[in-house]
């Protein structure tokens, strides 16, 4: 008698986009493992009420995308270590007895992607995260697992990279300041830190340009965009990496090519990833992933076409 098949979910808002559903199917036929996997849509101020319907009706596990992996955070009963440093879910186990385990999957799928897919050693690098938001919390601490010489966060709003370098500061040596201040950099983020009150950050040196690694956390691209960045941010053999796929990352992708970046990759192996470690999570089985991310990127090809 065959195992019935699990229900499980992706939630965000919006969701049409998500290839997650296609991702989850790929995964389960290769590893025989049966399974319902369904994209919900879930009001913006719904999204818990959803969530209880959706275990109460037998879901037993859900990612979680934009807007929600802040509120995932909050409605769960348990919590992995990464997530609580994240501060942010997007993963969910659900269990018979209603209770829930959140976990963050987003920064191991992009370490595995910039590691094991694209074959970059971060230990030694030095590394500018652009954004504080949600996206950049969840691959913050595992990039700085990476041992990189330097990682300086940059947001538009200073206060707020400032915020998250003093939250993260211990794993590695990470700064923080706004997108304006990357031109003077390190002589503007020396003046942001000394009116920053009770940050407990030091920096000995802060890092300035030229950076090895540009990853980029920020949703400008949705707006057809790239963030407002100066010139001379990349090294000789720069790296630009940006969270989003398909359209989204584009117009960083576009920037960084014509600032001279040796590779340019969007998220897609990361998205890929980051899936992969949420159905082990789940199944108990690492799926193999270089097969489905080159699927992936054909049919996001084909759509584009």
């Amino acid at each position: 008698m065959s195992e019935p098949a699990g229900r499980y979910a992706v939630f965000g808002n919006p969701i049409a986009h998500s290839r997650s559903p296609w991702i989850h199917r790929r995964f389960a036929e290769q590893t025989g493992r049966p399974l319902h996997y369904e994209a919900i849509l879930a009001p913006r101020e719904g999204f818990a009420a959803a969530l209880d319907a959706f275990q109460a009706a037998g879901g037993r596990g859900a990612n979680v995308t934009l807007p929600f992996k802040e509120e995932a955070w909050r409605l769960c009963d348990e919590r992995t270590a990464r997530a609580e440093r994240a501060g942010a879910v997007n993963t969910l186990v659900l269990r018979e007895d209603g209770s829930r385990l959140g976990d963050n999957t987003d920064g191991v799928g992009l370490v595995r992607d910039l590691t094991v897919n694209l074959g970059l050693a971060l230990a030694g690098r030095r590394i500018l995260l652009l954004g504080a938001g949600g996206a950049a919390r969840g691959v913050l601490a595992p990039l700085l697992g990476e041992r990189p010489a330097a990682l300086h966060i940059a947001n538009r709003t200073a206060a707020k990279a400032l915020r998250l370098a003093a939250e993260a500061h211990g794993p590695g040596p990470v700064s923080g300041g706004g997108l304006d201040q990357l031109p003077d950099l390190p002589s503007g983020l020396l003046k942001l830190f000394q009116g920053w009150p009770d940050s407990g950050v030091i920096l000995d040196q802060p890092p300035g340009p030229p950076f090895d690694l540009l990853v980029n956390a920020t949703s400008a691209g949705i707006g057809g965009t790239p963030p407002a960045l100066p010139d001379g941010l990349l090294g000789p053999d720069a790296v630009c990496y940006d969270l989003a796929y398909g359209a989204a990352a584009q117009p960083f992708l576009r920037w960084a090519r014509g600032q001279g970046a040796r590779v340019t990759s969007d998220g897609t192996g990361m998205l890929v990833e980051q899936a992969a470690e949420s159905f082990a999570i789940w199944h108990g089985v690492r799926p193999h992933t270089a097969e489905v991310i080159a699927a992936l990127r054909r049919e996001l090809a084909a759509g584009s076409g």
